[in-house]
């Protein structure tokens, strides 16, 4: 199924080194927030409590943080959540060990009591709110889900090389992998720039966007191969130009749809599911970027031919390679 069909090759080949430079640039960049900025983990990855609340109108923050410090927690995590009564309150198990107020007392392991939360803290910035949700995840759990979600992460970067060197050659693979990183650590980036939460969801994207990602390299190293079987005499420049550009309309057809779903989430899916939508829109976004003007031109770079898809065959009469 194709919404049009280009007639002529788009020569995509002939700028590959900008389109490289711009790929380098972005993902320095990204390297270069995550060293100084780092990622705002959540409660998951850190340990603590968070807490949604909801007021019957819009709320001070900063009247909640002057409550907070008031209580002995200095220098709280207080934002708005999706509009101006919700707000989410992260809560480290040193600030709840530090405000007696808000720690039960029958227990040695911090644990947010939400009477005395709302009585002593939260009433104070307005009306009294609803608890829409507390969650608290220990220390030692926080550094598990985290191990767990780097072990998992290497562990689809390693099948995704292994898949692909078995399916095509080892300079497919590379391309592919070092395009695949190049998205994720973009996304990284962008969370780590702006300062926006990372949750399990974010990690649950980001893996979803790796596996999107090698779906569209897939298709182009694919097309490549069969244009190197059909096209005998044209150049690899050739080859890899009309196999991007008969593919332009299957990309668009799959990843229109797939972001159309994915907005749908950003702007309807509500807070729960507002920055896992946030790594997908950018992963699919820069995952059509990396597979195209990064996975080709690497393909390129490393000297891919047709005798590495094609094995030659020789006639036994002649002695001809075909």
């Amino acid at each position: 199924m194709e919404f049009f069909r280009i007639k002529r090759d788009i020569p995509f080949m002939r700028h590959a080194l900008v389109f490289n430079a711009i790929s380098l640039a972005t993902f320095l960049a990204a390297i270069f927030f995550l060293a100084t900025r780092g990622l705002n983990y959540s409660i998951e990855f850190t340990g603590g409590v968070e807490v949604e609340a909801r007021y019957a109108s819009a709320v001070d923050v900063d009247a909640l943080r002057a409550a907070l410090d008031a209580a002995g927690i200095h220098e709280p995590q207080v934002q708005n959540f999706g509009t101006q009564r919700d707000i989410i309150l992260r809560l480290s198990p040193k600030d709840i060990a530090s405000a007696p107020s808000i720690r039960d007392a029958e227990s040695a392991a911090p644990k947010l009591d939400e009477q005395l939360l709302l009585a002593n803290v939260l009433a104070k910035a307005g009306d009294k709110p609803e608890i829409m949700r507390d969650d608290f995840v220990g220390p030692q759990v926080g550094q598990e889900l985290a191990y767990d979600g780097a072990m998992a992460l290497l562990a689809v970067v390693g099948f995704i090389i292994a898949y692909l060197w078995f399916r095509f050659e080892w300079k497919f693979a590379v391309a592919a992998i070092v395009a695949n990183l190049h998205d994720v650590v973009i996304i990284l980036g962008f969370f780590a720039l702006f300062q926006w939460e990372f949750s399990l969801t974010v990690l649950a994207a980001t893996l979803a966007v790796l596996g999107y990602s090698v779906n569209e390299s897939v298709v182009i190293a694919d097309r490549i191969r069969e244009n190197f079987r059909k096209q005998r005499r044209a150049s690899v420049d050739s080859v890899i130009d009309n196999a991007i550009t008969s593919t332009i309309s299957r990309t668009i057809i799959t990843h229109g749809l797939t972001e159309t779903m994915v907005l749908s989430m950003l702007f309807l899916g509500g807070a729960t599911l507002h920055y896992f939508a946030v790594a997908l829109t950018i992963g699919i976004l820069f995952g059509i970027y990396s597979s195209v003007l990064v996975m080709a031109p690497i393909t390129r770079w490393l000297g891919v031919k047709r005798e590495d898809l094609i094995k030659p065959v020789r006639k036994e009469s002649s002695g001809e390679v075909v």
